[in-house]
C-alpha cells in the first residue's frame, strides 16, 4: 500500500469533528456600526426593545405583573431598567452569552410570539456600537428563589457572569449599564437619551420614563377622541407639522384592521415631483421602525407623508426599513384604496377642499386616473387641462367641441394654438405628464367623444385656400421661397388664416422632425453610414412654412422681384415662425436667423446710402 493510499484509508477511519465558529466581536460591531445600521442611535431601540419583550413576556404569564421601564443618564452612562420577566444564570448562559439566541424562543412564550417586538436576537449586542462595557443584572420572574445574576461583557469579547445577593435586586426584571466608548459619550447625554426614547417609544404601550418624564403619549393622535371633525383636523394638522415641519392640506385616516394598520396620511401644501420618493413614519407595536420608508405606498401616492403603526409587517435584518413581502403588498394596495376612496369622497361632497387639492397635487390624480377608469370618470369634471379655450377639464372640452384634438409635445401644441383657436379648432395640450394618456382614454369613459391627434395635415386642412388666380400671380415669389428653405427640408405654403397679424405658421410633427434628423446625420455620415441611413428614408411629410396671405407684410414681400432679398425676407419669416413657435433651434435655424437679420441689415443701410 502507497502512502497515499494509507493516508487516504487513515482518513476514512477517523471521525468528523465539529468545530465552533469563532466571532470576533471587534469586528462585528464594527458591520453593525458601518454597514447594518444607519446610525449609533440604533443601540436605544434595542434597549427599549428588549425591556419592552420583557415586560409583554412576564405579562403573558403574570397579566398583573407591573409594566414598567426606566432610564437614566447620569456620569456618562445610562442605566435602563425593566420589570420585565428578568433571566436565571442558566438564561444568561443560553442567551446573552450566545450570539444570534433570542429569549423569545424559550419555553412556553411561542404562542405570543407575535407580541415581540424583536424577530433577530441581536439584542444588547448593538450597545456596543456606543458602549465598551455593557453590564446587566437580572432576576428572574419564573425562578423566584433563585438569586440575581451579574453579566459583565466587554468589547473585545470577554465577559464574566455571577451570581449576587438578594438585596442587590429583590424584585424580578432587568437592569442594563451601559459605560460609553472613547468618542460615543454624547450618545448617552441626558438630553440625546430624551430625545431618542421620546422618537422611538412615543407610542409604546407601557410607562416609560427617562429620568422621571414620560416620554409616551397614548392613545396615538389619529386613535383620540375630539368633539368635531373639525378639532380633530387641526389636531392633526399640529401633529403633522410637529412630525414632519409642515401644515398638511388635509389628513387622511388609515385605519386597515384587516392589515393591523392605524395611521394617518398628510396631504403635501406644496407640489412635489413624482420622481421623487416619499418616505414615512412606521411604528411596529408601537416602537419607532423607520421614518424612511418608501415602499410603503403605490408610486402615485407621492403626495402624501404617512405615519402609521402596525403589527403585521415584517422588518428588515437592521429593523430600519420594510421587508418587501406579501403582506407589504397587501397593505400597500389598501392604503391606496384608502387614499383614492378619500378623493373619490371630496368629489362627492366637499368640492372647494378637492380643487384646493388638485390645484397643488393634480399630476398625482392623473397618474392614477391613467390606470383606472372609476377615478377619471370620477375626476373629469375636476382635473385642469391646457386648452386653446384656457384651463379646463376634459368633461367641459368634451361638452363645447365635437373632436375633441390635442398634440402629444408642448412644442406642437405652441405651434398650433393661436391658429386653431381663430379657426374654432379646439386642442388640449397633451405635452404634459400623463395628459396625451388621459385625453386618449377618454372615449372609455364618456361615449361617444371623438379623440384625434393634431397634426400639421389637419391644421392646415382647416386654413383658407387662396384664390387659384391670387396664388397663381404669386408663383415666382413661391418659387424662390422654397428653393430657399428646400435645404432645410421645409415647404412653403400659401393660405388665408387668422389672426391676421401672424405673418407665417411653421407647421411639422414627430415624423417630420425624424426624417429631418435622419438627413441631416446622413449628411454628415461616412459613405457606409449614409448609405444605411439612406435606406431608412421614408415618406414623411416635410416640415411647412404656411405664409399668411392675409397679413399686410406678406402681401409686401410677395411683391419684391429681387431674389436675393427674396431669400433674405423668406428667410426672416421662416426663423420669427420657429420662434413664435418657441421650439429648440438647431444650429442651421440659427445661422439663418443670424444671416437673414445681417441680410436685412444690409438691405436696409444700402437703400439708405443710395439715397
Amino acid at each position: 500500500m502507497d502512502s497515499q493510499t494509507s493516508q487516504s484509508s487513515q482518513a476514512s477511519q477517523s471521525p468528523h469533528q465539529p468545530h465552533t465558529f469563532q466571532v470576533d466581536l471587534r469586528g462585528l460591531v464594527d458591520l453593525l456600526s458601518h454597514h447594518l445600521y444607519s446610525s449609533p442611535k440604533v443601540y436605544l431601540r434595542e434597549l427599549l426593545q428588549n425591556a419592552v419583550d420583557a415586560v409583554t413576556a412576564r405579562r403573558a404569564e403574570e397579566p398583573d405583573a407591573p409594566a414598567l421601564v426606566r432610564l437614566h443618564a447620569a456620569d456618562g452612562g445610562l442605566r435602563v431598567e425593566d420589570s420585565g420577566v428578568g433571566l436565571s444564570e442558566s438564561d444568561v448562559h443560553a442567551l446573552l452569552a450566545t450570539i444570534g439566541r433570542s429569549s423569545k424562543r424559550a419555553e412556553g412564550l411561542q404562542a405570543a410570539r407575535s407580541d415581540f417586538l424583536g424577530q433577530f436576537g441581536i439584542g444588547l449586542l448593538a450597545c456596543f456600537v456606543v458602549a465598551e462595557r455593557i453590564r446587566v443584572v437580572s432576576r428572574s420572574a419564573r425562578a423566584p428563589e433563585a438569586p440575581p445574576v451579574e453579566w459583565t461583557a466587554r468589547d473585545d469579547g470577554s465577559y464574566t457572569v455571577r451570581t449576587l445577593p438578594h438585596t442587590e435586586r429583590p424584585e424580578p426584571g432587568t437592569t442594563v449599564y451601559l459605560t460609553p466608548r472613547a468618542g460615543a459619550a454624547e450618545w448617552l447625554s441626558p438630553e440625546r437619551v430624551l430625545t431618542l426614547a421620546r422618537d422611538f417609544g412615543a407610542l409604546l404601550p407601557y410607562d416609560v420614563r427617562v429620568d422621571g418624564e414620560r416620554i409616551t403619549d397614548l392613545p396615538a393622535p389619529w386613535d383620540r377622541p375630539y368633539p368635531s371633525p373639525a378639532t380633530r383636523r387641526v389636531a392633526l394638522a399640529r401633529h403633522c407639522h410637529e412630525l414632519f415641519g409642515f401644515t398638511p392640506l388635509d389628513s387622511i385616516g388609515l385605519d386597515v384592521p384587516l392589515a393591523g394598520v392605524r395611521g394617518v396620511a398628510y396631504v403635501l401644501p406644496s407640489a412635489v415631483s413624482p420622481a421623487q420618493r416619499a418616505t414615512h413614519r412606521v411604528h411596529l407595536k408601537g416602537m419607532l421602525l423607520t421614518e424612511r420608508a418608501e415602499q410603503l405606498l403605490p408610486d402615485w401616492a407621492f403626495f402624501v407623508r404617512c405615519v402609521l403603526d402596525t403589527d403585521s409587517l415584517r422588518p428588515t435584518a437592521s429593523r430600519e426599513s420594510l421587508y418587501e413581502d406579501e403582506t407589504l403588498a397587501a397593505v400597500r394596495d389598501a392604503l391606496g384604496e384608502r387614499i383614492r376612496s378619500w378623493l373619490t369622497g371630496l368629489a362627492a361632497g366637499d368640492p372647494e377642499r378637492l380643487a384646493a387639492f388638485l390645484a397643488v397635487h393634480h399630476l398625482g390624480v392623473k397618474s392614477l386616473a391613467r390606470h383606472d377608469a372609476d377615478m377619471l370618470r370620477t375626476m373629469l369634471p375636476w382635473l385642469p387641462f391646457e386648452t386653446t379655450d384656457g384651463q379646463l377639464s376634459l368633461e367641459e372640452f368634451a361638452r363645447r367641441h365635437p373632436v375633441v384634438h390635442f398634440t402629444r409635445t408642448v412644442e406642437e401644441y405652441r405651434q398650433v394654438a393661436p391658429i386653431a383657436s381663430a379657426q374654432g379648432v379646439g386642442v388640449v395640450n397633451g405635452g404634459y405628464t400623463y395628459d396625451s394618456e388621459l385625453v386618449e382614454a377618454l372615449p372609455r369613459v364618456r361615449p361617444g367623444t371623438v379623440v384625434a391627434e393634431l397634426d400639421a395635415d389637419t391644421v392646415t386642412a382647416h386654413l383658407d385656400a387662396v384664390d387659384p388666380a391670387g396664388e397663381l400671380a404669386l408663383s415666382g415669389f413661391l418659387a424662390a421661397a422654397r428653393a430657399k428653405l428646400d435645404p432645410l427640408g421645409c415647404d412653403v405654403v400659401l393660405r388665408a388664416f387668422h389672426p391676421l397679424s401672424v405673418p407665417a405658421l411653421h407647421l411639422d410633427d414627430r415624423a417630420a422632425r425624424h426624417e429631418q434628423a435622419r438627413a441631416e446625420a446622413e449628411e454628415r455620415a461616412d459613405d457606409l453610414w449614409a448609405g444605411i441611413l439612406g435606406s431608412l428614408r421614408g415618406g414623411a411629410p416635410r416640415a411647412r412654412l404656411v405664409l399668411n396671405h392675409l397679413n399686410p407684410l406678406v402681401r409686401r414681400i410677395s411683391s419684391i422681384k429681387d431674389p436675393e432679398l427674396i431669400g433674405t425676407a423668406t428667410e426672416s419669416l421662416y426663423g420669427q415662425a420657429l420662434l413664435r413657435a418657441q421650439r429648440p433651434l438647431r444650429p442651421a435655424d440659427s445661422a439663418l436667423l443670424n444671416r437673414a437679420f445681417i441680410g436685412l441689415l444690409e438691405w436696409a443701410t444700402h437703400g439708405e446710402s443710395d439715397r
